[in-house]
């Protein structure tokens, strides 16, 4: 229920043959720089500015003049990059995304087609083909122990060895504003979270996350 192949269509990013040498999304975490850095260099520079060294950005997109592109990212076709986005690096967007407003990216696989659209912290995450984050909703990446980060299931804990790891976002899903995923936090495909909830673990795919803690199946 939360491997690679579970929750994305690896034929919506760029990033298709890296993540194919992972089972579990967060082993991809820790590569997504050298990743950027391997990308940008085999880019159409036909398609593609290097409008600074390591940030890459497709021609057909748009990006305004009070957003930050910190190296290394790439920012793909038609996308569109608002105002006052901060992307402080390792970043790699997809085709027909948005990051809006006040937003602010790191370390962070975002399919095509993904909406960060106002007021969103993402951080050590992969969000899936189409999923979409609410005004405010934001991926918390660090425990307040600071321990390492524990996958928790139904069935067992998952131990991530990592200390950041925000949250993953499978195909499709919602995620309703003012919401928090808490670190480790997988969703799965076409599942949706209420608004201003406080998300922990794993919501199966195809299901809801009510404010409450409720998980249900969509009818």
């Amino acid at each position: 229920m939360y491997t690679i192949q579970d929750l994305y269509d690896l034929e919506h990013t760029i990033a298709k043959d890296y993540l194919l040498q992972f089972t579990y999304p967060w082993e991809a975490l820790g590569g997504i720089k050298e990743l950027i850095l391997t990308l940008g260099k085999q880019l159409d520079k036909e398609e593609y500015e290097e409008v600074q060294e390591n940030v890459w950005v497709h021609k057909s997109a748009t990006v305004f003049p009070s957003a930050y592109l910190g190296a290394p990212c790439i920012i793909g076709p038609n996308t569109e990059v608002r105002h006052c986005a901060f992307i402080r690096g390792s970043a790699l967007v997809g085709a027909d995304c948005v990051v809006g407003n006040s937003c602010e990216l790191k370390n962070v696989i975002l399919f095509d087609h993904v909406q960060t659209p106002h007021y969103n912290y993402v951080g050590d995450s992969i969000l899936g083909y189409y999923s979409h984050m609410g005004a405010g909703s934001i991926t918390s990446n660090v425990k307040s122990d600071k321990q390492l980060v524990v996958v928790h299931t139904d069935e067992d804990k998952v131990e991530t060895g990592l200390k950041k790891f925000g949250a993953m976002l499978g195909d499709y899903v919602e995620v309703g504003c003012n919401s928090v995923l808490n670190p480790g936090t997988i969703i799965g495909k076409n599942s949706r979270v209420y608004p201003t909830s406080c998300v922990r673990g794993m919501v199966p795919e195809k299901c809801i996350f009510k404010n409450s803690g409720e998980i249900v199946k969509q009818k």
